[in-house]
């Protein structure tokens, strides 16, 4: 366990050292979301009716930007032979690396969620539960994310790979997600889809890190 600690402080001081670490996610996470009066009009309903779904579809997409380079990094540089012969479990490894990237761009991602849901004409009374939405949404993304990850390090151009790995893991979360959002807009009971879009990710959270590890292991033979 100490040694899973030494590599979730070391991953959040390189994720942080260089800045603008969460700049490209964030990024195309607003101007995705900002093109929405571009394809469905200008009109509020239609933008009350888009934004959720538009939100979610938006965010998954940001949190497979940085997954090419979570553990390819490392694998390239020899840090992750050092980690398997030091007896740190890749499970830890895998857990460590991914909780740190999820606080230092999933985070991010949350707190600029609530301008997106006001821009898209969201009632600015469900604030709360976009950024706690988003939160877990993140979580479950980066965690599933993972698995894709570990499966393309080592391979070039393994970001294809990544997405047609983790966006099918996605999809659940998506709909909770977008549900619970869209019963926010309309005046519904929330509580359900976010209970449910909360179980993916703590699914994720529970067993990516297996999933994970055993690609790495691969990856480093």
């Amino acid at each position: 366990m100490s040694g899973s600690f030494s590599v979730f402080g070391r991953e959040l001081k390189l994720a942080w050292s260089g800045g603008g670490g969460a700049a490209l996610p964030v990024g195309f996470f607003a101007a995705s979301a900002s093109m929405t009066p571009f394809a469905v009009g200008s009109e509020t309903a239609a933008l009350q009716t888009a934004g959720p779904g538009v939100m979610w579809i938006a965010l998954a997409l940001s949190s497979l930007l940085p997954m090419e380079r979570l553990f390819q990094a490392d694998l390239e540089d020899g840090t992750l032979d050092a980690y398997a012969g030091s007896g740190i479990g890749m499970e830890g490894i895998a857990l460590a690396k991914t909780l740190a990237h999820w606080i230092a761009t999933g985070i991010p991602l949350a707190i600029v969620a609530p301008v997106l849901w006001i821009m898209l004409q969201g009632p600015v009374d469900a604030i709360g539960l976009v950024v706690l939405a988003a939160l877990i949404g993140t979580l479950a993304f980066f965690f599933f994310g993972s698995i894709g990850a570990a499966l393309a390090a080592g391979m070039r151009r393994g970001g294809l790979l990544i997405a047609l790995v983790t966006l099918p893991l996605y999809v659940p979360t998506m709909i909770f997600g977008a549900a619970a959002l869209d019963a926010a807009a309309n005046g519904a009971d929330w509580v359900g889809p976010l209970l449910l879009t909360a179980s993916a990710a703590l699914f994720g959270v529970a067993t990516s890190p297996f999933g994970a590890a055993m690609a790495l292991r691969t990856a480093i033979d």
